[in-house]
């Protein structure tokens, strides 16, 4: 069970000390949007460089972007050790995992939650991570979409069915009121950022999702 506080939640005119209060964490959430595959903008790949020097944990990165066919081994060379792009932005998914994996990270697949899972289930060995959105991409601080939850245990059986180390990651909205329904369906890694960075004690927050979700992977 990792918990991966995004940072969209935290303050931007101080995030080597915002990294700090989640040293804890198991990864640092790091949402990427271009302003056209969302309608938000928010960093690029220089600030992910500058991140992934300071940051005691490894990055997670998030592309919200177009062209990841182009942009996704970028990141990876930035440092950052997981990168997740969206299926419906990419040309050849299976081809921009491939290159993830080559550059050295980690390769997530994003799916929003209009989009389906099971055309692209045949891209599971090129993968290291599916990751369901709970929300909308584009904004931070959105209500949880719990009928997106059938997906997150569709992916989880696959990945079941398929064999390997697939990691199931859930992004938006995961609170203390639902990070354990999602570990109940079958997702094994949270995104969370107000609960996380909205605490007095990030630190203390990122231990208490990550106890609730502990206790409630029974069903898996």
């Amino acid at each position: 069970m990792q918990i991966s506080p995004s940072i969209l939640s935290a303050d931007f005119a101080n995030l080597e000390r915002e990294l700090g209060r989640i040293s804890n964490a198991d990864w640092a959430h790091v949402d990427v949007m271009d302003g056209h595959f969302v309608p938000n903008l928010t960093l690029g790949l220089p600030v992910v460089e500058a991140l992934a020097r300071v940051s005691a944990v490894p990055l997670d990165c998030h592309l919200m972007i177009d062209d990841p066919d182009r942009w996704a081994p970028q990141y990876a060379e930035a440092g950052a050790g997981s990168v997740t792009f969206h299926v419906e932005a990419a040309r050849d998914p299976r081809a921009v995992a491939r290159a993830l994996r080559s550059a050295g990270a980690r390769a997530g697949l994003a799916l929003k939650p209009g989009t389906a899972f099971p055309p692209y289930e045949e891209l599971l060995p090129d993968l290291d991570m599916v990751l369901v959105m709970t929300v909308e991409p584009g904004f931070g601080g959105q209500s949880f979409m719990a009928d997106q939850l059938p997906k997150v245990a569709q992916v989880r059986q696959a990945v079941r069915d398929h064999g390997g180390e697939i990691w199931v990651q859930v992004d938006g909205g995961v609170s203390a009121g639902t990070i354990e329904q999602c570990a109940e369906a079958g997702a094994d890694v949270f995104v969370a950022g107000s609960a996380v960075y909205g605490a007095d004690d990030a630190a203390q927050a990122v231990e208490h999702l990550r106890a609730l979700a502990t206790a409630h992977c029974h069903s898996r």
